[in-house]
């Protein structure tokens, strides 16, 4: 097709952007993208539309007019377009194909989406801080980081949400659904990315490395964290004091010396802890379990870290040392009372 036909074909020209039309209408239409005009509005909300069609089909929300069925299972739409994107869950059709991978999706929308994995765009920036996104609903998650906004809520314990998927899975916590198990153990979880993360414990996978120095994480979020013992970063700090933290539940725990909350209970003797792992600790107290053995004697202890104490003992090891004198400790709790005999005795020399 040349381009004299192409012309004839298309009279009908936007003097703003040059798209061309083949009805006076069509382009008429178009112009209001530029105008912004929209002289169709909803009687019921009084939202306001470009196009007639939209419109209608906006009233539909308040009506609850469904008029497009699916054949197949009966699902029912308010606009064709949707009811036929909804056909091809059962047909399998994905007519739209990436230019770059081939990858086929049933929408077009869904193919102009992941083109951005290649091209690398992001048109969604938060107006807070700059960050682009390359979905608008991205985009929109997390400028809630900034505000504060949970906008879904649980019918039951009313615990609120910035995301959907946040709020089902801990929907979960009440119904003790956990469809999901490992074909090992058969340990049984929430949700899926729980199962997989765990799979890991039976193949030892490690699948995150850190750049610096190779060390290797089952989980993402782990290898984060360790990022930070490089980079000195520590975003969570004390509102109280102002001491600094490089994991959220470290600081969490650091609160509670100053507003003296032990949430954690022993079943037995009633003693509380701030710490979930300092009551298990204390557990063993009444289970006599020594789980930790000293491979030079075997002597066997309650505590990984009380065992590497003793085993210094073997060792002659003094891994702390006194910043003036240079005397050296097996234990740091020894090394700081050592260093206060020089701070008295600073005290005193004046």
């Amino acid at each position: 097709m040349n381009y004299e036909s192409d012309i004839k074909e298309k009279p009908y020209s936007c003097e703003v952007c040059g798209s061309s039309f083949t009805h006076k209408h069509t382009m008429l239409r178009h112009i209001k993208i530029h105008t912004g005009e929209k002289p169709y509005s909803c009687e019921v909300c009084g939202s306001s539309f470009a196009m007639k069609q939209h419109m209608i089909q906006h009233l539909r929300i308040h009506t609850g007019e469904k008029p497009y069925s699916c054949e197949i299972c009966g699902s029912s739409f308010t606009i064709k377009q949707a009811m036929l994107q909804h056909m091809r869950t059962h047909t399998g059709e994905k007519p739209y194909s990436c230019k770059v991978c081939d990858s086929t999706f049933t929408r077009k929308d869904y193919m102009l989406r992941h083109m951005r994995t290649h091209t690398g765009e992001k048109p969604y920036s938060c107006e807070v801080c700059g960050s682009s996104f390359s979905r608008k609903h991205n985009m929109l998650e997390h400028v809630r980081t900034h505000t504060g906004e949970k906008p879904y809520s649980c019918e039951v314990c009313g615990s609120s949400f910035t995301r959907k998927q946040h709020m089902l899975q801990h929907m979960k916590t009440h119904t003790r659904e956990k469809p999901y198990s490992c074909v090992v153990c058969g340990s049984h979880f929430t949700q899926k990315h729980d199962v997989l993360r765990h799979m890991r414990t039976h193949t030892g996978e490690k699948p995150y490395s850190c750049k610096l120095c190779g060390s290797s994480f089952t989980m993402k979020q782990h290898m984060f964290v360790h990022m930070r013992t490089h980079t000195g970063e520590k975003p969570y700090t004390c509102e109280v004091c102002g001491a600094s933290f490089t994991q959220k539940n470290h600081m969490l725990q650091h609160m509670r010396t100053h507003t003296g909350e032990k949430p954690y209970s022993c079943e037995v003797c009633d003693s509380s802890f701030t710490r979930k792992e300092e009551m298990f600790q204390h557990m063993k107290k009444h289970t006599g379990e020594k789980p930790y053995c000293c491979e030079l004697c075997g002597s066997a202890f309650t505590s990984k870290q009380i065992m590497v104490r003793h085993v210094r003992t073997h060792t002659g090891e003094k891994p702390y040392s006194c910043e003036v004198c240079k005397s050296a400790f097996t234990r740091k709790y020894h090394m700081l009372q050592h260093m206060q005999m020089h701070t008295t005795k600073k005290q005193y020399s004046h």
